[in-house]
């Protein structure tokens, strides 16, 4: 069930993506959610994201551990 909501979660955030608050939000949800070495991939996903919208850039803090 973990890497179904790992795939949920990348999906949230492509949808909101156009809105680097809403982004903010939902990447703070993962790091709640997503077990670490699932957060590990998810950093990969979000720096694929940032390529595209470099504003979501601010968001990587809450990955920090």
């Amino acid at each position: 069930m973990a890497r179904a909501m790992f795939e949920y979660t990348k999906t949230v955030l492509n949808k909101v993506s156009f809105d680097a608050r809403l982004f903010c939000r939902e990447v703070q949800k993962a790091a709640r959610r997503l077990l670490p070495h699932e957060l590990e991939e998810l950093r990969i996903f979000i720096d694929s994201l940032i390529n595209q919208n470099p504003e979501l850039n601010q968001c990587l803090i809450y990955l920090k551990a």
